[in-house]
C-alpha cells in the first residue's frame, strides 16, 4: 500500500514535550522519518498568533501532528475554565491555520473523548459528536476540541485541505502529568498509592463512589495508531473526518484504583469521599471504524500499568524528571 507520508517529509510535531506528542515522536523515530521539527514553549509561544505564523512559514513542515493543549483533570478545569478554553482555541487556531496557508499536505489534530455528550449511547460513536449535553466538569476543554475538529473539516470541506482528527479515550504512560491537583486519575492515583506506601499510610482515600466506567489506553498505543493514519488513511469527502481510538474495554474506577494499588505495592484499605464529583458515568469509545480499517489496540492494562508505575517509581528514585 501507498503510504500517504514520506520518509523525506519534514514532520513537525506540536506538543513534542507531552505524553502523546513524545510517544509519537518515539514512534516516527524508530519508524525511520527522520527529518523531524520540534519547538520548545520557551522557543515558540504557540497562543501567540503572528509568532507561530512566522515560524511554520519559514519552517514549512510537509506534515503537521497536533499534540499540543493545556490539559489537566476535574479540579484543574474547574478551577481555570477560561484558560482551558482560551488557551487551547488559541493553539488550536494558530497551528491548523498556519499548516493550511503555508502548504502543508497533510495535518492530524489530536482530540480527547471528552467531546461527547455525557450520555451518549455506549459505546459511544463518532455520530454522536454534537447530539447532547458536555459532561459539566471538563466542557471548556471539550468545547475547545470541539471546534478543532471541526476546522479542520471545514478546511477539507472548503479548501481541500488534508486534516484529520483522532480522538483518543483516556491515555496513560511514560511521560504523564503527576501534578498533585492538576493531573487525570489514572497518574493521580499512581502518585497517590505511591506516596502512601512510602510514607506507611494506613489508607488512601479516592475521589467520588468509584463506580463510573473508564477506557484507558497506552500513550504508545495511540502513537502507533496516530502512524497508521498518518500512512494509510484517506477519508472520503463524504465520510467524518475523526476516528475514535481506544481499546473497547472499559473498568470502574473502583477497579482500577485496586489495580494501581497492587502495581504499586499499597497494603493498606481504599476509601471513597463521595462529597467529591464522579464526572461522566461511562465513557467507552466504539472502535469499529478504526479496527475495520486494520488497527486495533495492543497493550493489556495491567501490562501497562505496570509498566507505567516502575518507570514512575525509578524516576522518583533516580532524582529524574517527573511531570508535576
Amino acid at each position: 500500500m501507498t503510504r500517504l507520508i514520506d520518509r523525506a517529509d519534514k514532520i513537525f510535531v506540536a506538543g513534542h514535550r507531552g505524553m502523546a506528542g513524545s510517544a509519537i515522536v518515539r514512534r516516527l523515530n524508530e519508524s525511520g522519518y527522520s527529518r523531524l521539527l520540534t519547538v520548545s514553549r520557551d522557543e515558540l509561544d504557540l497562543c501567540d498568533s503572528g509568532a507561530t505564523a512566522a515560524w511554520m512559514e519559514s519552517q514549512r513542515p510537509d506534515v503537521v501532528v497536533l499534540a499540543a493543549a493545556k490539559v489537566g483533570g476535574i479540579q484543574a478545569n474547574a478551577t481555570y475554565p477560561a484558560d482551558f478554553l482560551l488557551d487551547n482555541l488559541k493553539i488550536q487556531n494558530n497551528l491548523i491555520e498556519s499548516a493550511w496557508r503555508c502548504g502543508a499536505k497533510r495535518l492530524l489534530f489530536l482530540g480527547s473523548s471528552c467531546i461527547y455528550p455525557k450520555f451518549a449511547p455506549q459505546p459511544i460513536q463518532e455520530e454522536s459528536l454534537l447530539t447532547g449535553a458536555l459532561e459539566p466538569t471538563n466542557e471548556w476543554y471539550a468545547i475547545a476540541k470541539i471546534t478543532g475538529i471541526q476546522l479542520c473539516r471545514a478546511l477539507r470541506q472548503q479548501y481541500g485541505f488534508d486534516a484529520i482528527s483522532l480522538m483518543p479515550t483516556n491515555l496513560y504512560g511514560p511521560g504523564d502529568n503527576y501534578h498533585p491537583t492538576n493531573s487525570h486519575v489514572l497518574p493521580a492515583l499512581i502518585r497517590r498509592f505511591h506516596e502512601a506506601t512510602r510514607d506507611g499510610l494506613p489508607s488512601v482515600t479516592c475521589w467520588g463512589t468509584g463506580a463510573p466506567r473508564r477506557e484507558f489506553l497506552h500513550v504508545d498505543d495511540l502513537a502507533a495508531a496516530a502512524m497508521f493514519c498518518l500512512e494509510q488513511w484517506q477519508p472520503s469527502t463524504d465520510d467524518l473526518q475523526f476516528l475514535n481510538v481506544g481499546t473497547g474495554i472499559d473498568l470502574p474506577i473502583r477497579d482500577l484504583a485496586a489495580l494501581v494499588a497492587d502495581a504499586v505495592g499499597f497494603p493498606g484499605s481504599l476509601d471513597w469521599d463521595t462529597s467529591k464529583p464522579d464526572g461522566t458515568p461511562r465513557k467507552l469509545l466504539d472502535v469499529s471504524r478504526l479496527k475495520a480499517l486494520g488497527w486495533s489496540a495492543k497493550i493489556p492494562l495491567e501490562d501497562g500499568l505496570r509498566a507505567t508505575v516502575s518507570d514512575y517509581v525509578q524516576r522518583q528514585a533516580g532524582g529524574q524528571e517527573v511531570r508535576l
